[in-house]
């Protein structure tokens, strides 16, 4: 059982019988003697999606989730609407609504290997790499001489999501991309 002290960005905690992710973390200290120092969060439901702050006292004990983390593949969308995985282990295949998986979907393609969440035996959502390689498929050129600083473009992804590059990228670059930040890294 976790306690306050052990909250991060990341971490995974269960509140009132819903699973929460902390989304961002900020500590208070107490400004009289004998107060506890205060530890606000921004949590995000993972069934609804829905963004929440919640304020623990130090050292405050919260219930671990009983989460499965297990390997499985995106294998087809149907009606853009809801998409289709497999379990690598029992090959049992499952679908996710888009509103389950709006964020990770802009960073797996098919046939992608993904690990689905499973809380009390339902999934509720994916987890992709901290850093996956996709296509640049459009954007604008670079501009010759526009260099003398840190100068970024507009760039789509094989998948529809846009980050910003550098100038040098160009289409059918194959890119690495932080999917924690929607940042680009480094060319692939």
């Amino acid at each position: 059982m976790p306690s306050t002290s052990d909250l991060k960005r990341g971490v995974r905690i269960e509140l009132d019988g819903d699973p929460y992710v902390v989304t961002d973390i900020s500590v208070q200290s107490p400004s009289a003697r004998g107060a506890a120092t205060l530890i606000k969060t921004k949590l995000r439901n993972l069934r609804s999606k829905q963004l929440v702050s919640k304020t623990f006292k130090s050292g405050e004990r919260l219930k671990d989730p009983n989460f499965e983390v297990r390997p499985c593949q995106y294998i087809y969308a149907e009606s853009n609407d809801t998409f289709y995985f497999m379990d690598s282990e029992n090959y049992e295949q499952f679908p996710l609504k888009r509103d389950d998986i709006e964020t990770e979907l802009g960073y797996i393609r098919e046939n992608d290997e993904v690990r689905a969440v499973f809380f009390d035996g339902a999934c509720i959502g994916v987890e992709v790499p901290n850093t996956v390689e996709l296509e640049v498929k459009e954007c604008d050129p670079g501009v010759k001489g526009d260099t003398v600083t840190n100068v970024t473009k507009s760039a789509t992804l094989e998948t529809g999501l846009e980050i910003q590059v550098p100038l040098f990228v160009n289409p059918g670059d194959k890119l690495v991309v932080d999917t924690r930040e929607a940042r680009y890294v480094r060319r692939a």
